[in-house]
């Protein structure tokens, strides 16, 4: 965020990102030997003015990936150097943030909307000595059509209820003690309504987590346990499962789950040419699923990242099992699952020039 002046202020920024990737359940890319092309080009605005700041992101992904779209973006009045409220397209103040994972690919709680989330609404911010406490209040999701009984569209960043079912009416309290300057626990809370288009009725969703970021000199430690549970006012052959989607497409995902994610970096400053830092890392997260017959899904990064000035490279070896976007079970794998799922892998490389 832009430094708060007497006199008007404006920073434009963005990036351009480039990826290669080769998955292993893809024999004929196999055959290739991976493919490389445009990750995305974003463009970002901050503006500052006395007490008030103003926030955007936009990326432009390719149309497949759900072309382009807002990824957060609200003004922030500033009370005081420790309390602030912010109103728009803001992160949902859960769990670790800005996010609970060091890689490219995230953890398992982004692709069930609990990691890097924003949501449309207002949020309460508080800084008091060891304390920090979130309140906010959102009222739906990104939404794009304002039509009377329309599904969201999937061009989104955030994964977000979609298909028969759209979240409203949603709250947030998290609270964190901060133990040093650099080490920090806490726990969160959110229960909102779930609107099911067929029936024109009101369902609920909840979701707690405890969750702790720490730092040991050149290591940082995230551990985060969460639990979220859905409860759909649709017929009972849809109460098991729901669609969440982004990027422009949509999967299914269980309606009630455990998640548990344990992030690992360790950063060694370097002097070789360009490069002044390497940060080593290594990111599981493990879904389980309480209903009968589900199977569980598990995700494991582990790569680096290389900073070079304003050129950043991820490069990491992402595995999964029944995890969507690293295997072959795209619709179910954060439902139902598949028990013969085997791990599946992507090599993954991702090239971005920062400005």
């Amino acid at each position: 965020m832009p430094i708060r002046s007497e006199k008007p202020s404006l920073r434009i920024g963005g990036a351009l990102l480039f990826n290669y990737n080769l998955s292993s359940w893809k024999k004929e890319q196999v055959k290739r030997g991976g493919d490389f092309g445009l990750d995305m080009f974003r463009v970002n605005a901050d503006a500052s003015y006395k007490k008030l700041d103003f926030h955007a992101e936009y990326r432009f992904y390719a149309k497949s990936f759900g072309g382009s779209f807002l990824k957060d973006g609200y003004l922030t009045y500033h009370f005081n150097d420790s309390t602030n409220l912010a109103i728009g397209l803001v992160q949902n103040p859960f769990g670790n943030t800005t996010y609970n994972s060091h890689n490219w690919f995230f953890n398992l709680p982004y692709y069930l909307g609990f990691e890097d989330k924003a949501s449309m609404g207002i949020r309460f911010h508080q800084q008091n000595k060891r304390w920090s406490y979130d309140l906010a209040f959102f009222k739906n999701a990104m939404e794009l059509d304002f039509g009377d009984q329309t599904e969201i569209d999937p061009s989104r960043y955030s994964y977000d209820v979609a298909g028969r079912n759209k979240e409203v009416n949603q709250g947030n309290l998290k609270t964190e003690y901060l133990l040093s300057d650099n080490k920090r626990i806490g726990i969160s809370g959110m229960l909102g309504g779930v609107y099911n288009i067929p029936t024109g009725q009101m369902g609920s969703r909840w979701a707690a987590a405890i969750h702790t970021d720490l730092n040991f000199g050149k290591l940082n430690v995230k551990l985060q346990s969460m639990y979220y549970q859905y409860h759909l006012a649709d017929s009972a052959q849809y109460k098991e499962v729901l669609s969440l989607a982004a990027y422009g497409s949509a999967y299914e995902v269980a309606t009630k789950a455990y998640l548990h994610t344990a992030s690992f970096a360790y950063t060694v400053p370097v002097k070789l040419g360009p490069v002044t830092a390497v940060t080593f890392y290594e990111n599981y997260s493990y879904m389980n699923k309480p209903q009968a017959g589900y199977t569980d899904s598990q995700m494991n990064v582990l790569g680096g990242m290389i900073s070079a000035g304003n050129l950043v490279t991820y490069v990491d070896w992402a595995a999964g099992k029944n995890q969507p976007w690293l295997g072959p079970e795209w619709q179910n794998g954060l439902s139902s699952g598949n028990p013969e799922s085997k791990w599946h892998s992507r090599f993954n490389i991702n090239i971005g020039y920062y400005f």
